[in-house]
C-alpha cells in the first residue's frame, strides 16, 4: 500500500472540490512553542484515553520523567530545574505525541505534522463557513487550555 503525503492530500482534496465547482476554505497553522507546553501528566492521560497503557505508557512518562534545564544568560548559568512540560524536539517520538496531545474534535479536514496544522473544507453555505469557524474557535481554545 502507498502512502501519501500530507502534502498530496490536502492538494488532492482540494483540487477535487474546486474542480467541482465546490469552494474551498484554508487555514493555515502553526503553533509557537507548542512542544514546549506539552503538560507531562496531562500527555499520559490523553495517552491512556487512547488506549495506550502498560508498559508502553509507562516507558513514555519515564522518557519524559526527570527533564532538567537551566538559563544561560550573558555566561551567567541559573540553577537546574525540573522541566514539567514539553516534548523532546528532534526527537522521532516528540511530533507523535504533540499530534497526539493536540487531537481535537474538529469536523472539517484537518492535516498535521508536528506542530503546523492546516484546517479545510467546503464553504458552499454560510453554515459550512460556521462551521469552519467553530472548528478554529475549538483549536483556539485549546491552544488557551
Amino acid at each position: 500500500m502507498r502512502q501519501t503525503s500530507t502534502k498530496s492530500t490536502f492538494m488532492d482534496k482540494v483540487s477535487g472540490c474546486l474542480d467541482s465547482g465546490e469552494p474551498v476554505d484554508s487555514i493555515f497553522l502553526d503553533f509557537a512553542k507548542a512542544f514546549d507546553k506539552v503538560l507531562h501528566r496531562r500527555l499520559a492521560l490523553k495517552l491512556a484515553s487512547h488506549g495506550i497503557s502498560g508498559k508502553l505508557l509507562q516507558w513514555i512518562v519515564v522518557w519524559l520523567s526527570d527533564r532538567k534545564q537551566r538559563v544561560c544568560i550573558n555566561g551567567t548559568k541559573l540553577s537546574w530545574r525540573l522541566v514539567l512540560s514539553g516534548v523532546p524536539q528532534g526527537s522521532v517520538l516528540g511530533p507523535l505525541l504533540f499530534l497526539i496531545w493536540s487531537d481535537e474534535g474538529i469536523l472539517n479536514w484537518i492535516l498535521k505534522f508536528a506542530d503546523d496544522t492546516k484546517i479545510f473544507g467546503r464553504v458552499e453555505s454560510l453554515e459550512q463557513h460556521y462551521l469552519l469557524q467553530d472548528d478554529l474557535n475549538a483549536l483556539l481554545q485549546w491552544s488557551k487550555d
